[in-house]
């Protein structure tokens, strides 16, 4: 468990609960309206060890196993959803990359600024016209040492805080589908990188989306991750493991759902009882802490998985499974919570908790790396690959 015992690792999960449910809970109300993180909430992150504790240890990490990374991220996403967005980031997409791919040179010069915040990374594949795969259109070409970019990012998260992007775009337009990409680690300041605004979202407010714009914008060949055509190898495996992220904050969410449906059926009386005695609440019921326990399930046994072999031949598939069912999972939760609060859980201000704000911030998900049908192509794939059947690690 890195640097914290058993008994230390149950407290600091104890911990962030209570900076989620209070702390975070009680700022949210601000940037509904203004969209933007105070301040306080990244210093926050940085007390709370939230941007340091899943990083390896010989770069000032705790290296918290797998499975410990997604505990922690189950805590803090039964909070607001802006905030779950930016931490769960930070605890996973926004450090693997370089430390996969990245040469050690590059490692060595940033990795040890993730611990606080000092190192920030937005995460710039998709595109609004050529959308996440062998057909991004954003264009780099070799000049010397160096590479010119130019094209369009669209819907990039953390554009506001961050001060290097992870850009994948074309590098040989005449390469198979497979090599026809890579990926580079963009400063920020890098002359020609522009962000362009977006409307505010439905939910997961804070969370800094934007677009990006690269005009003849010069890199340096030490800023490119892996080598030149690995960047759909570089997409691909790393957002698999963040869709496990992804499934693992669903499960907070769903969780917190149950819990405050739980308290109202207890306190709701209807002809003289309350309703958590009546058998339809209890169905709800049922059906929630069935999904949440085999959500839970599916996630605890991925972690395993990626511990024993990150590049193992079940990782993509299984990864892709999890988010896709933690999507049905807070959809199923959601609706059923709403329907046990009734009007009281439509409205912003609910004594129980923000039931408003997760229906609305849950639904965040089904985009969030790769749509439902994103994930039904990659399962349908490696299903067929393997026969339909899936190994279980011991």
């Amino acid at each position: 468990m890195g640097k914290l015992s058993a008994q230390e690792f149950q407290a600091y999960l104890k911990q962030i609960r209570e900076l989620t449910e209070g702390t975070f809970d009680k700022m949210q109300k601000e940037i509904e309206d203004t969209n933007v993180f105070p301040e306080e909430f990244y210093q926050l992150g940085i007390k709370n060890n939230l941007y340091r504790c899943s990083l390896p240890t010989e770069y000032g990490g705790w290296g918290l196993s797998e499975l410990d990374i997604l505990k922690v991220q189950e805590e803090f996403s039964r909070g607001p959803g802006g905030m779950r967005m930016h931490l769960h980031y930070a605890m996973d997409l926004n450090w693997r990359p370089l430390y996969d791919f990245g040469s050690e040179e590059l490692k060595a010069e940033l990795m040890p600024g993730f611990q606080d915040r000092s190192v920030f990374t937005c995460w710039a594949v998709t595109e609004e016209t050529g959308g996440t795969g062998a057909d991004i259109k954003t264009l780099a070409v070799k000049d010397g040492d160096d590479y010119i970019i130019n094209g369009e990012k669209y819907l990039i998260s953390h554009t506001d805080c961050c001060n290097y992007a992870y850009v994948t775009l074309l590098t040989d337009p005449n390469a198979d589908k497979d090599h026809r990409l890579s990926t580079f680690m963009v400063p920020c300041n890098t002359p020609g990188y522009e962000v362009t605004p977006m409307p505010h979202m439905m939910g997961c407010r804070g969370s800094g989306h934007t677009g990006l714009k690269f005009t003849n914008m010069r890199v340096n060949k030490k800023y490119l991750l892996g080598k030149e055509g690995d960047g759909l190898h570089i997409s691909i495996h790393s957002l698999s493991v963040s869709r496990v992220h992804i499934a693992a904050s669903n499960l907070g969410m769903a969780q917190r759902m149950l819990e405050i449906s739980l308290q109202r059926a207890h306190d709701r009386v209807t002809f003289g009882k309350p309703i958590i005695e009546r058998q339809a609440i209890r169905m709800k019921i049922a059906d929630m802490a069935a999904h949440i326990h085999a959500l839970r399930t599916m996630v605890y046994d991925f972690a395993k998985d990626y511990e024993k072999d990150p590049n193992g031949e079940y990782i993509e598939e299984k990864a892709a499974m999890c988010k896709l069912f933690s999507i049905q999972v807070t959809k199923v939760c959601g609706d059923e919570m709403l329907e046990i609060f009734g009007g009281v859980g439509y409205f912003e201000d609910c004594e129980y908790g923000p039931t408003e704000r997760l229906y609305r911030d849950s639904r965040a998900m089904w985009l969030e790396e790769g749509t439902p049908t994103v994930q039904r192509i990659t399962i349908s794939r490696q299903t067929i690959k393997h026969g339909g059947r899936l190994e279980y690690l011991d």
